[in-house]
């Protein structure tokens, strides 16, 4: 082996141990903020709890209200866990993948 394939092989070594290292060890979704003067609508989170649990569903787990004002919920109907969609006018929809 020459010394050009010595020095090739650890470069190679160096540059994937510095890639593994800086490589980040947790992946959390970016959110955007919702420009300014989006209008949002004034329903919380208790008021779609109830509107789920109206509608049929239990283990309703409210998450996060979208700058569109629609709610995302987990919640179970008719034995099946799914995540769902609460619109600002009470329809509820299963979200997609």
């Amino acid at each position: 082996m020459t010394l050009k394939h010595v020095f090739a092989g650890v470069a190679a070594s160096v540059l994937i141990a510095a890639g593994a290292a800086l490589a980040p060890t947790a992946v959390h979704p970016a959110y955007a903020a919702c420009d300014p003067g989006t209008p949002v609508d004034r329903t919380t989170a208790d008021m779609v709890r109830r509107m789920m649990k109206r509608a049929g569903f239990t283990n309703v787990q409210v998450e996060q209200k979208g700058c569109d004002n629609v709610w995302h919920v987990i919640a179970s109907r008719d034995g099946r866990d799914g995540r769902y969609a609460v619109e600002p006018g009470g329809r509820i929809y299963p979200e997609g993948n």
